[in-house]
């Protein structure tokens, strides 16, 4: 399997396979077209009480990150992007501004388990 994380608001290239807009709210500031998805898969991101209470706060990242993989592991969609990326390589867009602290870094680690 390959997949890859990164942030929405970078440029799009050959490389990325099959992009994949994992946040379950539409990124600011970024067109449709401008993002060139593949897929917009809402269902594998956190859940709304969960985001909310991380917040993105570094020190809540140990909880976040323990909660979240226990959504992942209950997750029918996680089965469907371990089949896309099967096939071809599987770029996973996130908005988050921290590269290392967010939801993005979770899901990349529950895939490649």
């Amino acid at each position: 399997m390959s997949f890859t994380i990164k942030r929405i608001y970078e440029p799009a290239n050959a490389d990325d396979g099959i992009r994949v807009l994992v946040d379950r709210l539409w990124p600011r500031g970024i067109s449709k077209t401008k993002a060139k998805l593949d897929h917009w898969m809402k269902e594998v991101a956190p859940t709304p009480a969960l985001r909310v209470q991380f917040n993105h706060k570094p020190e809540r990242f140990a909880e976040f990150r323990k909660r979240y993989r226990e959504e992942l592991a209950a997750n029918p969609a996680v089965g469907e992007l371990r089949r896309l990326g099967k096939r071809k390589r599987v770029t996973l867009l996130y908005g988050a501004r921290d590269p290392k602290i967010n939801h993005a870094v979770v899901l990349l680690a529950a895939l490649k388990r």
